[in-house]
């Protein structure tokens, strides 16, 4: 019974060495990569595969003809205008544009959304959205469709031309 301290006593300090080393060890298993070691600003730009190479859609246009020429010197109907800048604040722009809207014949709001300045209307059986957006020291108003395109159709454009008589000083 002699030999039990004594080997308590050594294993006492080689068990706290062994677990002192294990639990500072975690570097052992990090996964080191030099491109993440360096500052955000140093990293090479990763290119999406589309972005890398020149547009091709200009290379795919057809040539003018007859027809499209003869077209082209009709009377070219006028697109419909989709947006107006006012030199106002964006929140009270949008304050005019739901009274304008709620004031206009055959506009039915479906939603509002203040964040982000937009008015989901419905008129002349057309959707889209009523937005409003900062723009320099003012705001501009603009007509959108769901995917954020100038909507197709004469709605929006009439829609907008009695917004901007309505708020546009």
């Amino acid at each position: 019974m002699h030999h039990a301290p004594r080997m308590s006593k050594v294993a006492a300090p080689l068990v706290a060495v062994l677990l002192v080393t294990g639990l500072s060890g975690c570097h052992w298993f990090k996964k080191k990569n030099a491109l993440y070691a360096q500052s955000a600003e140093a990293r090479p730009l990763e290119v999406p595969p589309d972005l890398d190479r020149p547009a091709a859609d200009k290379a795919m246009a057809l040539p003018a003809s007859a027809s499209a020429s003869a077209a082209s010197t009709a009377p070219a109907r006028p697109q419909a205008a989709t947006g107006f800048a006012v030199p106002a604040d964006r929140d009270a722009v949008f304050a005019k544009v739901g009274e304008a809207l709620a004031a206009t014949p055959g506009v039915q709001i479906a939603s509002k959304a203040e964040i982000l300045g937009t008015y989901d209307v419905d008129y002349m059986d057309s959707k889209f959205l009523v937005r409003v957006t900062r723009a320099g020291d003012g705001a501009f108003v603009s007509a959108v469709d769901p995917r954020g395109l100038p909507p197709s159709g004469e709605a929006a454009g009439r829609l907008i031309a009695a917004l901007k008589a309505a708020i546009a000083p």
